[in-house]
């Protein structure tokens, strides 16, 4: 059965097999509020499938979470002619939390549906018999993960400055205290681990539709494994490289993929060009707006599979009119308007295992991990033991290491973050002749700030780079 969701921007359709459609109401208007009175069968089941598209709002915008973090991590520019802020705000700056997209952006759509998951448990709560235990158990599992998911990619903007995490479903309450860094990674780990107990109890089915993006893992038991992968994630960011391995022992990760399709096993965010529905934005056939860094071909290794799978030559395009730069190259990553967006995928669970066994000095398993995603996914020769690795100086291996999730997650959302949490941004190029400057971390929204009195000490002004 084909599942398409639309969405304008919270709005949804559900078509399922074209035998059956179901509204999803707009969850951040008043009829939310009727929702809330009525704590139904149906009511909850359309709140749980909205989840899937808030999860997925503005992930796929030109000015949205894939393509901002792109820029700021050197994989990609926006030539778009109609706004120079693709250039000027994400390059030059700063960073202007009054700026919905070039700034404060990549906030209000996450805590939006982590405000709606905390709706939809606080119903079920009040549902009485409408579920059986089996599928209230299922549906807490997946709020819960939708919640972390949506929370790692607040901190992922904001890093250092914090992120609350005390949200509830009531909107007109104070809002919730800034929490560290290290607290609110504490707190995705600790809503997985729940979302593990309950997803374990979950029974055989979901009580309610999942997206193409889920398939193999629309299950309780199979969705249950994308969430332990999603904690490996985050405890490798946490630097927790013992409890990484362990969430990667729950998770879906295949150490011995044969194909590229066993690399792309996972969880995606789903997009379609269907009446009404949302389309993969990133995607540019004309490939002069959307176009990839030179420095991603520059650095690229001779005969790399994932640089000549996922990167085409084309001709010289520019933006002469705001900074002068140029590129030759653009993506194959997103090659349609349907194309899907990892949300997590077994060639990173295998990267993530990679590292941890290098942080904590298990070279020998460190390397075949990296030696599976070289030979598959890049088609280059294994690297040697005893005659190269172990030779190599401990930041000779982290390159290693960086150079492989930057070619296998290439234009996925990670490798700004990766250059921060090994203290490398000033390692991204800055373009010669223009006014490009680095930037580790988004600003509050100004609308965050003034709702505070007083405001968070830091992260309500705006963000100059370096």
């Amino acid at each position: 059965m084909k599942r398409i969701f639309s969405i304008a921007p919270l709005v949804a359709v559900l078509a399922v097999g074209g035998c059956d459609t179901l509204t999803v109401p707009d969850f951040n208007n008043p009829g939310l509020e009727d929702l809330q009175q009525d704590p139904s069968r149906v009511n909850i089941q359309l709140l749980a499938q909205g989840l899937q598209i808030g999860a997925r709002a503005t992930i796929s915008a030109r000015a949205g979470y894939i393509s901002a973090l792109g820029i700021l991590g050197r994989e990609s520019y926006n030539f778009d002619p109609s706004d120079p802020r693709f250039l000027t705000g994400l390059l030059i700056g700063p960073l202007d939390g009054s700026s919905n997209a070039f700034g404060g952006a990549h906030w209000v759509p996450r805590y939006a549906n982590i405000r709606n998951a905390n709706i939809a448990l606080d119903l079920l709560d009040q549902s009485g018999d409408a579920f059986s235990t089996e599928e209230q158990e299922a549906i807490r599992g997946f709020a819960k993960t939708i919640q972390a998911h949506d929370l790692l990619l607040a901190i992922n903007t904001r890093d250092d400055f914090g992120a609350p995490i005390d949200v509830g479903g009531d909107a007109t309450a104070e809002p919730a205290p800034i929490a560290t860094k290290a607290e609110v990674l504490a707190r995705i780990v600790t809503l997985l681990d729940e979302a593990a107990v309950h997803l374990g109890g979950g029974g055989a089915a979901f009580p309610f539709q999942l997206s193409s993006g889920f398939a193999g893992f629309d299950t309780p038991a199979t969705f249950r494994t994308f969430a332990r992968g999603l904690k490996a994630r985050v405890q490798v960011y946490q630097q927790d490289w013992s409890g990484a391995l362990t969430s990667l022992g729950e998770s879906f990760l295949n150490a011995t993929p044969a194909t590229l399709a066993d690399l792309d096993e996972g969880v995606y965010h789903a997009f379609s060009s269907a009446p009404g529905d949302v389309v993969n934005g990133i995607f540019d056939p004309s490939r002069l707006v959307i176009v990839a860094h030179p420095s991603v071909a520059t650095d690229a290794v001779a005969g790399d599979d994932r640089f000549d799978r996922k990167v085409a030559s084309i001709p010289s395009v520019d933006d002469q009119a705001q900074a002068g730069v140029s590129t030759t190259w653009a993506y194959d990553v997103y090659d349609k308007l349907s194309a899907p967006i990892p949300m997590v995928r077994n060639e990173e669970l295998i990267l993530l295992r990679a590292e941890a066994n290098l942080q904590m000095g298990n070279l020998q398993l460190a390397l075949d991990d990296i030696n599976v995603v070289r030979q598959v996914s890049g088609n280059l020769a294994p690297i040697d033991f005893a005659t190269d690795w172990s030779t190599r100086t401990a930041d000779g291996r982290v390159d290693e290491l960086l150079y492989n999730r930057r070619y296998s997650l290439m234009f996925e959302g990670h490798r700004w973050i990766d250059m921060r949490r090994y203290d490398r941004l000033t390692d991204l190029p800055i373009d010669a002749g223009t006014s490009f400057v680095r930037f580790s971390r988004f600003p509050f929204p100004v609308r965050e700030c003034d709702a505070r009195v007083p405001a968070p000490s830091q992260g309500c002004s705006q963000e100059v780079g370096f």
